[in-house]
């Protein structure tokens, strides 16, 4: 008899042929795959409107007036009438100089005029008397023009005098020094007790003054810009800075967009050499003064005429190397992709100069699931600048 375990193995090898058969059969069978569904993209139409190109420079603001405060007399100064970084008015005391010295000036020159005076009235009615006296000959003629000449040179000594009088007295004026403009004022260069000196021996600076409201803004315009605004105000499609207030429009340090608005004023007369610009000048209100003379800011100037443009946000935009390109989904819902010509940014939208059309159906989100060639499932919207709800 055969032993239990020689059936089993004869069992085993008998069910291998059919193990593998199984197996191979299993191995073959492949799983139907279904098809891709198309990826949902978020689609709009160019808004279309009116716009406007602007030129943006790099500019800085600087004051309208600007005073150095100086000492006009020499003296010990004796007090100092305004708060550091204050603003001051047309004629507000700043500084006292002590004025003794000029009053005792003053008073002599007064004296001088009143005795200058006196000789004068003399010498009018030695004249007088003397003309009286010349009618019936008593008195030459030699005498009459001695007296003459005496009084002509008694009137020339009192206005010498007075003269004196009113420079003593404007120097006791210039010990009150004022504040010539309205505006910010700096700190004080001198304290009491300390001698400045006048406008004879070099002029002591006190401090300074600087008006605020309103504000220019200088900025230099690039020659290529020049000549293109240039060419356009000849063809009449943009007003000349030079006879026309163009508005200008100011985005301040930390700002995304302009608070400020002005007009330009000033075109200098010719290019720098060196730089190859032109230096421009805008006028800018500041009601609240929080503009100061030194800052910086981005300053916009019309570049063209208004015209009618198609815009969209720059989120639908992509590079493909050197060119930008938008994809828009034909009617068959396939994808296609447009080189465009890019123009400035207005209101938050970008400028479409060439390769739009307005009923274009552009992706403006779900760039990344769209494949040229390949089917998306659309889904419309609005454009709307980056950040805003599509």
């Amino acid at each position: 008899m055969r032993s239990s375990h020689s059936l089993q193995y004869a069992g085993l090898k008998s069910g291998l042929p059919l193990l593998l058969a199984l197996a191979l059969s299993a191995c073959g069978d492949k799983p139907s795959q279904q098809p891709a569904a198309a990826p949902p993209v978020t689609v709009a139409q160019p808004v279309k409107r009116t716009v406007t190109d602007w030129d943006e420079f790099t500019g800085r603001f600087e004051a309208v007036q600007e005073v150095q405060v100086r000492a006009r007399v020499g003296g010990f100064v004796t007090s100092v009438e305004f708060r550091d970084g204050s603003i001051v008015k047309t004629g507000d005391l700043l500084y006292v100089i002590d004025a003794r010295p000029f009053e005792a000036v003053a008073e002599q020159a007064d004296g001088q005029l009143s005795d200058a005076r006196a000789k004068a009235e003399l010498a009018r009615r030695e004249l007088d008397r003397a003309l009286t006296l010349n009618q019936t000959q008593a008195v030459s003629d030699s005498i009459v023009d001695q007296r003459r000449q005496t009084l002509q040179a008694a009137r020339a000594a009192e206005m010498q005098a007075e003269g004196a009088l009113k420079a003593a007295r404007l120097n006791i004026e210039f010990t009150h020094v004022m504040a010539p403009i309205t505006g910010r004022v700096s700190r004080h260069l001198v304290t009491p007790g300390n001698l400045v000196q006048g406008s004879e021996g070099g002029a002591t600076l006190l401090t300074s003054i600087v008006s605020l409201d309103p504000i220019y803004i200088y900025f230099d315009v690039d020659e290529a810009t020049y000549q293109r605004n240039s060419r356009l105000w000849a063809e009449g499609r943009r007003p000349s800075s030079r006879d026309t207030a163009n508005p200008v429009q100011v985005t301040l340090t930390g700002e995304t967009k302009p608070s400020l608005e002005g007009k330009v004023d000033f075109l200098d007369n010719r290019l720098d050499g060196s730089t190859g610009t032109l230096r421009t000048r805008a006028v800018i209100p500041n009601k609240n003064l929080s503009i100061l003379p030194g800052q910086f800011g981005r300053v916009r100037i019309i570049g063209s005429s208004p015209y009618e443009a198609l815009l969209l946000p720059d989120t639908a935009i992509a590079t493909d190397q050197s060119r930008k390109i938008v994809f828009v989904v034909k009617d068959d819902n396939t994808v296609e992709a447009k080189p465009v010509t890019l123009g400035p940014l207005d209101d938050g939208l970008r400028v479409i100069r060439e390769g739009l059309q307005p009923e274009d159906r552009v992706i403006v989100n779900g760039l990344q699931r769209a494949r040229v060639g390949a089917k998306v499932t659309p889904q419309t919207a609005d454009a709307k600048p980056a950040g805003g709800k599509t």
